[in-house]
């Protein structure tokens, strides 16, 4: 049984499937709809693994499952552009965390990744402007609710079956099974994989795995740059991130649809659903205060707090960081976009954990940190997931 029909969820479910032909695999989602959280509030961006770090999971499993996505939509007749992407410097003192951009880059294999100066930033993005820049052509775009969609179709053909509206209470384990408590009534199985998002790590510590890390919600919102402004942007711009946050700042996407969307920014919020920015809900909001690690990481990293609630706040303040390296954009180019919530997890001392985090019990399989590159991972990340499920099938 897999919990959660995100696209991680989904692409586990599949895994599962694909490897064992007749057994029953059942997909619980609390959500009326699949992919309802983080796979469609997302800008859709494929990844190609420039950030991460060289031996990551996030470095690993970004590049392979990049390729496998890349081939999984061709074959299934999804439209993934190959768009490419410039990371751009505008200042000096930018230059040598671009330096270890590259070089992580290079570690990880980044297909034709490359070094460019002012006047080739200019001809592939002919409104941008910086000093130096990283392109990596392998980035691209894809609706990834629409990949999803197609998971589950392929779960669907398999005789598997995914129950939306039904959300999971606990999951207990005893006499070498597991029972999952949810909506519809207690089903008994030997295996379960937890991909709850904002969720997972409430499900994990009930169930006796580790108490950290835990979720700590952080709402990303876009503006939309309008239609007739959108021609300012080719494909995906983005400034050079600081190192000190796993989010990589404010940019520019020309998303699937081709619109342009600027963000998203990073403010910890009081609901794990906090796709309005004022609401709050009682027990994620006290479970979030409650968790030392919230106030370490508020202390660490108060100044980058505010200047994200500037952000939230601000429509003129959000596009400056834009004007950096697009200078023609105006506060008025743009218009309210979409939001999502970055299930992020936060460690005891207050660190952003910055890898995918996997705990394990006796029957069940929890997934308590997978922010992007999750998406660009999935069919990677899922037979990672599978791999550590098969001594309890």
């Amino acid at each position: 049984m897999v919990v959660g029909a995100g696209i991680v969820g989904l692409a586990v479910a599949r895994e599962l499937a694909l490897r064992h032909d007749g057994i029953r695999v059942a997909v619980l989602e609390a959500a009326a709809g699949i992919a309802s959280h983080q796979t469609s509030h997302s800008s859709g961006v494929i990844h190609a693994g420039v950030y991460y770090a060289p031996g990551s999971l996030k470095a690993r499993l970004c590049i392979a499952g990049a390729a496998e996505l890349y081939s999984y939509c061709e074959r299934r007749g999804i439209p993934a552009q190959r768009a490419g992407k410039l990371i751009v410097a505008t200042r000096a003192e930018e230059l040598p965390r671009l330096d270890e951009l590259e070089r992580r880059g290079i570690a990880n294999g980044v297909p034709e990744l490359r070094r460019i100066g002012a006047d080739e930033i200019a001809a592939i993005e002919p409104h941008a402007v910086g000093i130096d820049a990283l392109h990596s052509p392998a980035t691209g775009v894809v609706d990834f609710a629409r990949v999803a969609a197609t998971f589950a179709d392929d779960l669907g053909a398999g005789g598997a079956t995914v129950s939306t509206g039904c959300p999971v209470a606990a999951v207990d384990e005893r006499d070498g099974r597991a029972a999952v408590r949810h909506a519809k009534g207690v089903t008994t199985t030997g295996a379960v994989v937890v991909c709850a998002g904002a969720w997972s790590d409430r499900l994990a510590i009930a169930a006796g795995a580790p108490a950290e890390p835990r979720i700590v919600p952080f709402r990303g919102a876009y503006l939309r740059l309008r239609d007739e402004r959108a021609h300012l942007v080719r494909a995906n711009l983005y400034p050079v991130p600081d190192p000190e946050l796993p989010f990589i700042g404010a940019h520019l996407t020309r998303g699937p649809d081709g619109a342009v969307l600027l963000g998203p920014s990073a403010l910890l919020v009081g609901a794990r659903d906090a796709y309005r920015l004022l609401r709050l809900n009682g027990r994620d909001l006290r479970e979030a205060l409650a968790w030392p690690g919230t106030w370490r990481l508020m202390g660490r990293h108060w100044r980058s707090g505010l200047t994200e609630l500037r952000r939230a706040l601000s429509k003129r303040a959000f596009v400056a960081e834009a004007r950096r390296f697009v200078p023609e954009l105006r506060a008025d180019d743009f218009v309210a976009g979409p939001a999502g919530i970055r299930a992020q997890a936060v460690a005891r001392d207050g660190s952003l954990v910055d890898d995918f985090v996997v705990s394990e019990t006796e029957r069940c399989v929890y997934v308590r940190n997978a922010p992007s590159p999750a998406a660009t991972s999935s069919l990677a990340l899922a037979r990672l997931i599978a791999d550590r499920v098969e001594p309890r099938l």
